[in-house]
């Protein structure tokens, strides 16, 4: 069994990771709304992926014995300046998993767990890839978006995006 303050830390990592989902989501709308289906599809793929981060803890904290602990979720923003400035939350929001995931890591090393170290290893690597992909975006949203054509390019490779859950 782990204890209690990973445990603690897990459980709030799960609903992090489920607010993440939502909020994601409420990114999706705004393009859905705009007509920008193939963006907001990206952002769809990326609210099942949170889904599926904080069904990775939960299972683990199951697998452990510790007590599973579900937190209320924010609702999130519904309301975006622009597609650069969600591109740009979106980025901010990555960065801000990792140092929560960075902080579980630095507790279970500073216990010797070394089941939950092994276990969040995963989880690091996962956050490289997704603050790199979230960059990377916000790039191309700021050279594409006073560009129509290349807008809908943009949002033709972002329908491309499916969510496989066994890559994961």
């Amino acid at each position: 069994m782990i204890s209690t303050p990973i445990a603690e830390l897990l459980n709030r990592q799960i609903t992090n990771e489920q607010y993440a989902a939502q909020y994601y989501l409420s990114m999706a709308a705004w393009f859905y709304a705009r007509d920008l289906d193939g963006i907001a599809n990206y952002f769809r793929v990326q609210s099942k992926e949170e889904l599926m981060h904080a069904d990775k803890m939960f299972d683990y904290l199951n697998d452990v014995g510790a007590p599973i602990r579900m937190g209320a979720i924010m609702e999130p923003p519904a309301d975006f300046a622009s597609a650069t400035d969600i591109f740009e939350k979106a980025l901010q929001h990555e960065r801000f998993v990792t140092k929560s995931i960075f902080a579980i890591l630095k507790q279970a090393n500073d216990e010797g767990d070394f089941a939950t170290v092994s276990f969040l290893q995963w989880f690091v690597t996962e956050q490289v890839e997704e603050e790199a992909n979230a960059s990377q975006l916000l790039t191309k949203i700021k050279m594409v978006c006073d560009n129509p054509s290349a807008l809908y390019l943009f949002d033709q490779e972002l329908a491309q995006r499916v969510f496989i859950a066994d890559e994961e």
